[in-house]
C-alpha cells in the first residue's frame, strides 16, 4: 500500500530543489499538483494517492514515477522501465463523454513495474495497453472519478461480457457491455442512478476493453 506521506516528502524534495531558501509548505504541494488545499488536506487524511496528478506532475519535472511511488532508483530502471511502458493520454477523459483521441501524438509515456505488467496481460501484451482518465460518477464504486483505467485495444469483440471503452455520437463512454441474445447490446452504468441503455451493435466504435485501473477507491 502506498503511503501518501512518504510521497508526498518526495513532491517535497523536488520542489525544494527549485527555491533558494529550499521552503516548500503544503499549500505549494497541493498547487503543483492541481488540488485546493481542502482535497490536499482530505488526502493526506486518508492516505489517498491522487495518481492523475502526480503522474502529470511527474511528466512536467520529468521525473521517473516509479522513483516517486516505489523509491526505486532511476539508474536501475533502464532495463525495465524503457522496455516496457506504454502510451497514456492525459488530455483524454472517458464516462462523461466529451473526450476524444483526437491526437494520437498527445501523449506521455507510463512506466510500468514488472507486476502490473502482469496484471495487464504479460510483456507481450504491453504494445496494446494505453492509458486515459475516468470521469463522473456513472461507473461507481468500480471506476471513480479520477480513476486511470488501462485499455486492452486488441479486446474489441464484445461478444464476451466486460467492461469497455467505446465512441458513439454523444462521445467517449466506459461502461459494462453485455450482449443480447437478439445481437444488441446492453450498455449498462454500475452506478444504478443512470439507465441501461440498450444499443445495436453497429451504433458504437469500441476501443478496447478495460483490464485495470489505479485511482481511489470509495
Amino acid at each position: 500500500m502506498f503511503n501518501i506521506n512518504e510521497i508526498i516528502e518526495k513532491l517535497r524534495d523536488v520542489l525544494s530543489s527549485e527555491k533558494d531558501d529550499g521552503k516548500v509548505f503544503d499549500k505549494e504541494i497541493a498547487t503543483a499538483l492541481d488540488l485546493t488545499s481542502v482535497n490536499f488536506a482530505t488526502m493526506k487524511k486518508r492516505n489517498s494517492v491522487p495518481f492523475s496528478n502526480i503522474l502529470d506532475f511527474c511528466a512536467l519535472k520529468k521525473i521517473s514515477i516509479n522513483w516517486m511511488l516505489y523509491g526505486q532508483d532511476p539508474s536501475s530502471l533502464i532495463d525495465t522501465t524503457d522496455k516496457y511502458w506504454i502510451k497514456y493520454f492525459p488530455s483524454v477523459s472517458v464516462s462523461a463523454g466529451g473526450g476524444a483521441y483526437d491526437d494520437e501524438d498527445n501523449y506521455e509515456k507510463l512506466d510500468l513495474p514488472d507486476f502490473f505488467v502482469d496484471i495487464i496481460g504479460g510483456k507481450e501484451n504491453v504494445k496494446n495497453i494505453e492509458a486515459i482518465n475516468v470521469t463522473g460518477d456513472s461507473m461507481e464504486p468500480t471506476l471513480n472519478n479520477g480513476n486511470i483505467i488501462f485499455i486492452d485495444k486488441t479486446k474489441q469483440n464484445v461478444n464476451k461480457d466486460g467492461i469497455y471503452a467505446f465512441i458513439n455520437e454523444n462521445g467517449l463512454f466506459v461502461k459494462r457491455i453485455q450482449r443480447r441474445v437478439d445481437g444488441g447490446l446492453d450498455v449498462i452504468s454500475d452506478n444504478k442512478e443512470y439507465p441501461m441503455q440498450i444499443v445495436d451493435k453497429n451504433g458504437i466504435n469500441v476501443l478496447g476493453k478495460v483490464v485495470s485501473s489505479i485511482g481511489k477507491v470509495f
